[in-house]
């Protein structure tokens, strides 16, 4: 079972909301107003690559 938490900077009245799930060798994003639609499946160093480009951006 996938353990799924909000991510920091998600919208706090429910708007804009991301949750990451930790899949071991890799990480999961998905809307969390439409989890039954499914979550992107990341490796870490492509999620930290993403991280790291809209820190930058």
């Amino acid at each position: 079972m996938i353990v799924w938490r909000k991510a920091s900077r998600s919208n706090a009245q429910g708007g804009d909301c991301v949750e990451l799930g930790d899949l071991g060798t890799a990480v999961g994003v998905r809307d969390s107003k439409a989890p039954e639609s499914g979550h992107l499946t990341m490796e870490r160093a492509a999620f930290k690559a993403l991280l790291e480009a809209v820190k930058h951006s």
